[in-house]
């Protein structure tokens, strides 16, 4: 095995006698359907597509809840590290969680592979040569959001802000579209995570008049203010409604009829070409729903891991992260997928439309594809992303 010879200091086979990988995500809170048990249950479905075994060892995949906590996602991976043996812990919704873990899989040296969070530092000032950021990240969610409606005259905006790492950081990048494209942002109002009532927050974001509404939140958070939005009258009075981080999960979960006409951004769609059909309709059989960008990610991050353990012949970390900086990434989430030197993973993105429910043909059928958001466009440069890594 080419490969192999070329990482002749590390030694060959499988740690423990088995590859164990952990899914760690929020599955009882704001972020639940985001990914939740659906990540984990694609990063089975990958397991299962590569064979089941690798260097004739058994793969095992685990699972546990978060709770959008990281000292909880902190003392989890440590456990699963020092005790169980687990080899890469992968998705790791919400920001803080992911950038807590991450600080922990360097310190470790293990392998982490985020799907499910946003923030730019990952793959910045806090990155890792072990560290990698897989399905989406807050500066492409504000090029292919943010920089489309106000090319299309949503030139004035309002953002309704999470009052956390990942909304301020989705704010500011989107802001920074907003103003290079020539528009203007006219204020910003923060909200606790998980809130229930959005109307104090809509009613400042409506009177200021702004053409645009951000919504930098996520999950159950960003559905409650589209529904309340929609009870102000607010986007039939003129004013538009941008979801900055939004999936088909949330889609299904509000409905067509609140949801027509939203504008997002993710990087899978299930109904986008025959290969992804095919692995939607397999994912909905399993679940009971079509696959998002976080689940289709996490299948993906497995699948691409387990091919760098096979490719280098070992599951030393060392190795295996070499191999995953070096190897394309062509799967059904993406084609000619690249990794940078700082972690992150390169790959079109897609600007989305929610459909009105009379243009739809199926449960699922949400969207229509408005643009593509090309990798090299969507994503910071390795150059310039502030990793030392990178430099």
């Amino acid at each position: 095995m080419a490969a192999a010879a070329a990482f002749p200091a590390y030694a060959a086979g499988v740690s423990d006698d088995i590859v164990k990988i952990g899914i760690l995500n929020d599955q009882s809170g704001v972020y639940a359907d985001f990914g939740g048990k659906w990540s984990y249950e694609a990063a089975k479905m990958a397991v299962e597509d590569f064979g089941g075994t690798v260097l004739d060892k058994k793969i095992e995949v685990i699972t546990a809840d978060h709770q959008n906590k990281p000292d909880v996602a902190a003392n989890i991976a440590r456990q699963w590290y020092d005790e169980d043996k687990v080899d890469a812990i992968m998705e790791l919704t919400t920001s803080s969680v992911a950038l807590a873990v991450q600080g922990i899989s360097k310190e470790k040296k293990k392998i982490d592979i985020v799907t499910g969070a946003a923030t730019t530092a990952l793959t910045g000032d806090q990155c890792s040569p072990y560290g990698f950021h897989w399905a989406y990240d807050t500066h492409a969610l504000a090029v292919g959001t943010g920089g489309a409606l106000v090319e299309n005259g949503g030139d004035t905006w309002y953002f309704l802000t999470a009052d956390y790492a990942f909304g301020y950081s989705l704010e500011e990048q989107t802001s920074k579209f907003v103003t290079d494209n020539g528009g203007k942002v006219l204020g910003s109002v923060r909200h606790p995570l998980s809130s229930t009532d959005f109307s104090s927050f809509l009613l400042q974001a409506q009177a200021s008049g702004a053409k645009v509404i951000g919504l930098a939140d996520a999950g159950l958070d960003t559905a409650n203010a589209i529904k309340q939005a929609s009870e102000f009258g607010i986007v039939q009075g003129g004013q538009r409604l941008a979801a900055l981080l939004f999936t088909l999960s949330e889609v299904h979960g509000l409905g067509a009829e609140a949801a027509q006409g939203l504008s997002l951004t993710e990087g899978f769609y299930w109904d986008r070409n025959d290969e992804s059909r095919k692995f939607g309709e397999r994912f909905h059989d399993r679940t009971g729903r079509m696959p998002n960008m976080i689940q289709a990610g996490t299948y993906s991050a497995v699948l691409q891991y387990l091919k760098a353990v096979k490719e280098v012949g070992t599951d030393e970390t060392e190795a295996v992260s070499k191999a995953l900086h070096e190897m394309p990434v062509n799967d059904v989430f993406a084609h000619n997928g690249k990794v940078g030197a700082n972690g992150r993973m390169i790959y079109d993105m897609y600007l989305m439309e929610v459909k009105k429910p009379s243009e739809m043909k199926g449960d699922w059928d949400y969207y229509n594809v408005l643009a593509t958001v090309p990798g090299d466009k969507a994503f910071i440069k390795p150059s310039e992303s502030g990793c030392a890594l990178a430099q």
